[in-house]
């Protein structure tokens, strides 16, 4: 079967990619492994920039129930500080806004085929792309997008995580209490060997989202009541905050070896990588959403205008350089001890500096990809 162009991955990147094509009338095929939407390990936060671009995609994550984030507050050495976020925010869960995007996806006409894995991912002739999935069956094209998420496809992987992280994401229902003065914030929480966050998502629930190296979670004897257990000493703001909370999940769901500070260099003609296979920034600027929905109207805006995939990614690497460095600085910096012990103090003379954080590592908007690929 053969379509002008084959996306593999219908998480958020796949599916914005997919409905800004079919608007603009390309035939497109989506491909993506899980049968219905599901939770992911994802902190769920909707910055400004990603707001942006899902009203164009004509998304109204506040019809989804999605919960406004105006503050971030953050938690480490026994102490807690807040300053108000300097763009709007929401947060909503994974499983209902790839939900709304599948639908979307559906009605721009998209062709959507779910439950089955793509193998492999091969030149069959220099201009024609072939997927084969897990059944058997192909899709050819002659571009592909690369939309896979924080898994890798063989032959086109992504360079090994060194710090070995390891990711978790539950979900709670707070006590009363503890959900009123956790209000409209996203909290993040520090340890020894990683970070976590907490906020507020739809139906009375709360996410909790945390990202630890290994030997962190091998010294909590490499078990999640142990690891739980673990945090919770580290930060007892996490500890009241989780105070007769109400587990949700018989148990949390995890990913491992994330390759944060990824940006790709290049790729093949005709290849665009989009999401997490273009870029993985740090969990705790929030940023994830937001850069999967950049990639990807970035990538449409581009194939639509007759771009090379590999010139589109050199610019994607040159324009989120900077903003993925400083990231990297700022997480570095939090799993310092030195600084977590100082960075309370630091921050309650001059909150203003979470403001300034959280500007700088936003993904910026180039003026010349405005988000009217997106629009219908």
């Amino acid at each position: 079967m053969q379509d002008e162009v084959l996306i593999l991955g219908g998480g958020v990147a796949g599916c914005a990619a997919s409905i800004a094509l079919a608007r603009k009338g390309r035939s497109v095929t989506l491909i993506e492994r899980e049968p219905t939407p599901r939770h992911k390990v994802c902190g769920e936060f909707l910055s400004g920039e990603a707001l942006e671009d899902l009203h164009a995609l004509g998304i109204n994550v506040a019809s989804l129930g999605a919960v406004p984030i105006d503050y971030v507050r953050l938690a480490a050495a026994g102490r807690a500080v807040e300053a108000p976020l300097p763009f709007p925010a929401a947060s909503l869960t994974r499983k209902a806004l790839d939900t709304a995007l599948i639908a979307a996806a559906i009605a721009a006409g998209v062709r959507v085929k779910r439950g089955r894995g793509v193998q492999s991912l091969n030149r069959k002739t220099t201009n024609l792309w072939q997927a084969t999935l897990d059944d058997g069956t192909s899709y050819e094209a002659p571009t592909a997008f690369l939309a896979t998420g924080k898994h890798d496809l063989r032959g086109h992987g992504r360079p090994k995580d060194p710090h070995q992280w390891v990711a978790f994401k539950t979900y709670y229902r707070l006590s009363a209490v503890q959900t009123a003065d956790l209000a409209d914030a996203s909290e993040l929480t520090l340890y020894s060997g990683g970070y976590g966050g907490i906020q507020r998502v739809e139906d009375g629930v709360t996410n909790f989202c945390c990202v630890v190296q290994r030997r962190y979670f091998a010294r909590s004897g490499l078990r999640w009541e142990g690891l739980l257990a673990k945090m919770q000493q580290d930060c007892p703001h996490l500890a009241m905050r989780l105070d007769g909370a109400e587990p949700l999940l018989d148990k949390p769901i995890a990913i491992t070896h994330i390759p944060y500070g990824y940006i790709r260099r290049t790729t093949e003609d005709g290849l665009y990588c989009i999401g997490d296979q273009a870029a993985v920034i740090p969990s705790f600027t929030g940023d994830g959403i937001s850069v999967a929905l950049h990639t990807a109207r970035r990538a449409a805006t581009a194939y639509l205008a007759g771009e090379p995939a590999p010139v589109l990614q050199t610019r994607l690497r040159s324009a989120m350089l900077p903003q993925m460095r400083l990231a990297e600085i700022a997480a570095g910096g939090l799993n310092n001890a030195l600084a977590r012990a100082v960075l309370p103090f630091c921050l309650s003379v001059w909150p203003g500096a979470m403001r300034v954080t959280a500007r700088l590592t936003r993904v910026t908007q180039p003026a010349a990809v405005a988000p009217q690929v997106f629009a219908n």
